[in-house]
């Protein structure tokens, strides 16, 4: 701005100066220029001593409120401090005065939180959801719980213990087997069971605190029919339940218990699965020779009942070789009857010695698989230690699942043997007591 008036007041004296037309006119208005200028420069002086008051006088505010913000400082230092100390003192005197409420306040944290992991664990919170929230806030507030809410804890201990004892119907959402989410009619037995449609429910927090969830594996077929039994009985109608006092415990370990199946399947190993083949073979070995026994037997007492020999049959073919040679001494006779009875002993024994070499194999192959166990485990046990019991599980597994194949194709294998070798070893003597009766009777005649 200054400086803008100081071009003005040139400009003007240049404009003047361009005017005056004689020496007389340009020394008046120099003059006149002369004294407007210095108008100008005491306006300006003014306005620069003017500044200059209105900045000390800022200033001197400012000193002034710098002033009054220190005092209020120290005043307000001064009250804290007084209110510290008087803090202090009335905590002193509230820790004496509180006594056995201090030690009353510490159970009651306690106690409400105990209270809220049994309520959120207990089967009865699928029925109730929520009823055991406000206990969280109380376990974890520094204040002394008011008579309300002590009420409400000891409401909801009353509450869980009557519900422990009752068996009730209610809807509430159920987490089927295919993860589907449904809400279903539930029968609960107080807290130990919970079954809708015939399937065992399991409550488990740390799964889910909002829904039941429907066991992936069930019971045995008769434990599922109470649980359907139940459901459809009317009140106050009496009916057998199965009930899991471990709370779920036994269920959740029925879900996680391999099948015979599933333990051949997946701890048998090839081992176990040659032994199922073993067993298998010797089974349809047996059963065919069962039947050829059978058949061979049915048509010998066939041939008992007729003296006209048939050589569709062992004994038909040997009381033949009489018929075909009438006039052959005895002892020609006897020869080629025992060679007859050879050549039919040898259907009826064959197969036998393999069914036999089975039934021996069989318990060798479970006891390879013990072996091949036991390196499995010794294994684990190199490189992992034993501080995990479940690292070594697989291997003895294995070694006990093959085991008890091999012992389950052995047992069968040899009482059908047994039995088998007994009903060819009948057949085979009635072939040699008819021989003999055959010889008796020429003997006879001759004699």
């Amino acid at each position: 701005m200054k400086r803008l008036k100081i071009m003005i007041a040139a400009t003007a004296l240049f404009a003047v100066t361009a005017q005056a037309q004689t020496l007389e006119e340009l020394a008046r208005q120099v003059e006149q220029a002369a004294r407007e200028e210095g108008q100008i420069n005491a306006q300006r002086e003014a306005e620069f001593q003017r500044d200059r008051n209105n900045q000390q006088a800022l200033l001197n505010q400012a000193r002034q409120e710098l002033a009054n913000q220190e005092a209020r400082s120290d005043r307000l230092k001064t009250e804290y401090d007084e209110n510290e100390r008087q803090l202090a003192e009335l905590e002193t005197v509230l820790t004496e005065r509180m006594g056995n409420l201090g030690e009353l306040f510490g159970i009651v944290r306690q106690a409400a939180g105990d209270l809220q992991s049994s309520l959120d664990d207990s089967m009865v919170s699928a029925q109730f959801p929520g009823r055991g929230d406000f206990l969280s806030e109380i376990a974890q507030r520094k204040e002394l719980p008011n008579v309300g809410e002590l009420r409400r804890i000891w409401s909801a201990m009353v509450t869980e213990i009557a519900q422990s004892g009752k068996v009730v119907k209610f809807n509430a959402p159920v987490e089927m087997a295919n993860g589907e989410q449904q809400d279903q009619e539930v029968v609960r037995v107080g807290v130990f069971n919970a079954v809708s449609d015939g399937a065992f429910l399991d409550w488990d927090p740390a799964k889910s605190r909002e829904h039941l969830i429907e066991l992936a594996r069930q019971p045995s077929g008769r434990v599922q029919a109470m649980a359907s039994d139940l459901q459809a009985a009317a009140p106050g109608e009496m009916t057998d339940m199965a009930v899991d006092f471990s709370r779920g415990q036994i269920l959740r370990a029925v879900v996680q218990s391999k099948s015979p199946i599933e333990r051949v399947q997946e701890d048998g190993g090839p081992v176990g699965y040659v032994i199922i083949g073993v067993g298998l073979l010797g089974l349809l070995l047996c059963a065919w020779k069962a039947f050829a026994l059978y058949a061979t037997g049915a048509k010998i007492s066939r041939q008992l009942k007729t003296e006209t020999p048939a050589k569709t049959n062992p004994l038909g073919r040997v009381m033949a070789i009489h018929a075909d040679s009438p006039e052959a001494d005895i002892e020609t006779l006897e020869l080629k009857l025992d060679e007859a009875i050879l050549r039919e002993t040898a259907p009826m024994e064959s197969g036998l010695s393999f069914i036999k070499v089975l039934y021996v194999v069989a318990p060798l192959l479970g006891l390879l698989g013990t072996v091949v166990g036991m390196i499995a485990t010794f294994q684990m046990i190199t490189l992992f230690g034993t501080g995990d019991p479940r690292m070594m599980a697989g291997g003895i597994s294995t070694a006990l699942v093959t085991t008890v194949l091999g012992l389950v194709v052995a047992i069968p294998l040899t009482l059908l043997h047994s039995f088998l070798a007994g009903k060819a070893k009948s057949l085979i003597q009635v072939l040699e007591e008819q021989a003999a009766g055959i010889i008796a009777r020429i003997a006879e005649r001759k004699g």
